[in-house]
Parts: C-alpha cells; structure tokens; sequence
C-alpha cells in the first residue's frame, strides 16, 4: 500500500505541501447517476416542474459545487478552475439522468474532488427540485471516470 500523503510523521492529518511541483493542465472526468419514478422522471422531461428547469439550475449547482470544494473537503487545495462542463444524459427506459462533470485546471495539483464534487451537488439539486413529485430517487454510482 503506498504511503498516505495527508499523514504527518505523527498521524495527523495535514494539508500536502504541494509547492515544490510544477503546474500543469489537470482535467478529471467524474460521473453519477439518479434514478426515478415515472411520473418524476416525465415532469424533468418535460420540464413540467413548479420550481424550474430543473437540469439548468442542476448545471449551474455543479458549476458552483466544484468552485466550492476546498471549502467542503477539509484537505482540499483550492484551485482557480479553467473549466467546468457538465452533461446531462436522460435514459428514459430506466427513468434514470446520468451526469458527467469535466474539471479542468492549470495547477500542481489534480481536479478529482472537484469534478466529484459538482457530480454530487448536481444529483443532490435533481433530487430536491423534483422531491415533491417522488421521495425514493436513488442516488447512484458517483465515481471518477478520467
């Protein structure tokens, strides 16, 4: 097992010194899933939702998440983001939204945590604009593709 950089010499948990190490263009690729009832997935479809277009505002929430990462992940570098992108994929034969966000940095370190980040709060903004129609969405495999 290689060795856990955010350990200190004493197990504590620390912040990696990353400042030795040269920037580069860093781009990290990360993706999850929503799963629903029918009558959910028809009104988010339509766009037939009293609280708005519910994919605009899930895009914008992943923008905003990812630009907020170093404040929700205690050990998180914070990055200046060149670009974030998301995509939205409807499946309608499994009523299901997938979502790929693409973080995008010139940096010492890498984008991950951010490109999971808007992956999850764009989920979690689905879920609570479309909660009033169906309480049981599942939430589903949120992990990082590139």
């Amino acid at each position: 097992m290689s060795k856990l950089t955010h350990l200190d010499h004493k197990g504590d948990a620390h912040m990696v010194d990353v400042s030795d190490k040269q920037a580069t263009k860093r781009r990290a690729l990360a993706g999850g899933s929503i799963t629903m009832s029918a009558e959910a997935f028809e009104a988010l479809a339509d766009e037939k939702v009293a609280k708005g277009n519910v994919l605009g505002i899930a895009r914008i929430a992943a923008i905003q998440g990812a630009k907020q990462t170093a404040n929700l992940i205690p050990l998180c570098h914070p990055l200046p983001l060149s670009k974030v992108g998301v995509e939205f994929t409807l499946v309608p034969e499994e009523k299901r939204v997938d979502v790929e966000v693409t973080a995008t940095t010139v940096n010492v370190t890498g984008v991950e945590m951010e490109a999971l980040t808007g992956v999850s709060v764009a989920l979690l903004t689905i879920y609570d604009m479309l909660k009033a129609v169906d309480k049981r969405m599942e939430i589903s495999h949120i992990r990082l593709l590139q």
